[in-house]
Parts: C-alpha cells; structure tokens; sequence
C-alpha cells in the first residue's frame, strides 16, 4: 500500500484543481478521510482475520462497492459538507475508489478485492511502479525512505503537477471572464 499521506494526497489535489467553489474544504476533507479508510482494514489482523480473507487487508474495503457506500454516506451529509449531495457522493466515491486503485499500482501484498461481492479475486495493475509501504515501526527506516521517494515520484509530483496546471488554468480561465464582463457593462 502506498503511505496514508499518499492516499490523502489525490482528495487535496482535486480540491485544488477544481477549486473551493466546487469542492468546499470540508468536502475535501471528507474525501481524504475516505481516501484513507479503506486502511482501516489493517484491525482484521488483531481479530485473527488472515490477510487472505475477504474481510482482510485490502478485500471488501477496498472495493468498488465500499467507495459507492462512502459516497452514499457523504450524500446523506451534504448539507454539513457544504455541497450538493450528487457532488459530495461522487467526489467522495472517487476519492474512496482512488484508495484500491493506488494499491494496485504496488509491487507488495496479494492484490485488491475491487469487485468483491461479487469476486474475491486480488487484482493488481498491469504496472507495478510504487514500492509497498513497510508497516508500522519498519516505516521510520531505509525501506521507508525508498518508499517515499518512490511515491514522491510516481504520485506526489505527476499529481501535484496536474492540480497545479489545472488551478492555473481555472484561475486564467476566471480572470478572462471577469474581463469580459467589464467590457460588457462598460459597453
């Protein structure tokens, strides 16, 4: 798995890519909790529940089926979030869903349950690029530093990147026509 911050971080750049009159913070914020839960998984092995297991790292919450459930969730709260309901369900579900498929970007683990009920197959993309995170106390070592930059390379700055180019772009986009509007009103 990616590091938690990584999974944090896809919420954050589509936040500022699309920026907070279409994403509200809290929205974001939502959305990087559900980027991140999907982690939460990891408990299952305090209860004996084998890594294999449906109910184990990286099965049912890390399907597609468990991101739809978040956004449905966040569409119940829309108004706290501060966004339509149909925004805040799929922003949401995105960012839920964004979770597995960076998993399956990892050369670790057995893969991702991301059609489970219907199949307990694991799944991993066709490229494999990121190093797995190391769990727990093995994260603050050598290994955790290649991780890092591996994700620092393949995720942080393509995707920073692209929300920067993005942000750019909308903010061109508003002052061209807030130009466009004065010479309406001036003429």
């Amino acid at each position: 798995m990616p590091t938690v911050l990584t999974h944090a971080l896809l919420p954050v750049a589509a936040g500022i890519a699309l920026g907070r009159s279409r994403v509200p913070l809290r929205l974001v914020a939502a959305g990087m909790a559900a980027a991140m839960l999907p982690d939460a998984d990891v408990a299952m092995f305090a209860l004996g529940i084998d890594y294999a297991h449906a109910f184990g790292h990286r099965g049912a919450s890390h399907s597609l089926v468990f991101a739809l459930a978040c956004g449905l969730l966040a569409a119940c709260f829309a108004r706290i979030l501060k966004a339509p309901p149909f925004t805040a369900l799929l922003f949401v579900a995105l960012s839920a869903a964004s979770h597995p498929l960076l998993d399956m970007l990892t050369d670790g683990g057995l893969g991702v349950a991301l059609f489970w009920p219907w199949s307990d197959t694991r799944h991993f993309a066709p490229w494999r690029v990121i190093d797995v995170s190391p769990f727990a106390n093995r994260f603050f070592s050598a290994r955790g530093v290649e991780v890092l930059l591996s994700e620092l390379r393949w995720v942080w700055m393509p995707t920073l990147s692209l929300a920067a180019m993005a942000a750019w772009r909308r903010c061109r986009s508003d002052v061209s026509r807030d130009r466009a509007a004065g010479m309406i009103e001036k003429g």
